[in-house]
């Protein structure tokens, strides 16, 4: 699995927090591509799906988690349709703020808001699955800086559609999410191994 950070329109400092917060969540990302959003307009689905075949061009394994932000969620999701028209597998696609943004796709999609106006505007364009919002809400730009600090509701989709909500913080929200798909990508390629 390779997981790609689909960054906004900011400092790239900010990205760089924001990646530190994981760490120190014990969230183990791999080597994550970042999308080298002082180059390239973050919005831009073809630019993303460039970088991602000069980067991906000796790798074995096409799968991918996207992590992104704000305007980074448009070229995001562009790019995670047009990876897997091309043969590509998105394992999940994780929209931090991704306002005003249709989420749709035959892979999981997550939504994380900066405040609950946001989540349940957002969700009017697809609430995907498990999802996360601020409470109290807080800045757009201190969701992607410290997702450590932001506390707020985790909200969990059950079978027969029921929410269950809990409190979290949003890098512990990620933290569910990533170990999530990072045993499903363990466990298909054991699967395949023993095939």
């Amino acid at each position: 699995m390779v997981v790609l950070i689909c960054p906004g329109m900011h400092e790239p400092q900010l990205t760089d927090r924001f990646l530190q917060a994981l760490r120190q969540e014990s969230i183990d990302l791999g080597t994550p591509l970042i999308f080298p959003t002082q180059t390239y307009p973050a919005f831009s689905a073809w630019h993303i799906i460039q970088f991602l075949r000069q980067e991906l061009m000796q790798r074995s394994d096409n799968s991918l988690l996207f992590i992104s932000f704000s305007a980074g969620v448009v070229g995001a999701i562009g790019a995670a349709w047009a990876w897997q028209q091309s043969g590509g597998k998105i394992l999940a696609l994780i929209a931090l703020d991704g306002w005003g943004v249709p989420l749709f796709g035959n892979f999981p999609i997550h939504r994380l808001s900066h405040d609950e106006f946001t989540h349940w505007s957002s969700a009017l364009l697809g609430s995907g699955e498990d999802s996360f919002y601020a409470d109290p809400g807080v800045e757009h730009l201190d969701l992607w800086r410290s997702p450590d600090l932001v506390r707020g509701w985790a909200i969990q989709k059950t079978v027969s559609g029921i929410e269950r909500r809990s409190r979290s913080t949003a890098a512990a929200f990620l933290a569910l999410l990533l170990n999530r798909y990072w045993e499903y990508r363990t466990s298909s390629r054991h699967q395949l191994n023993k095939a």
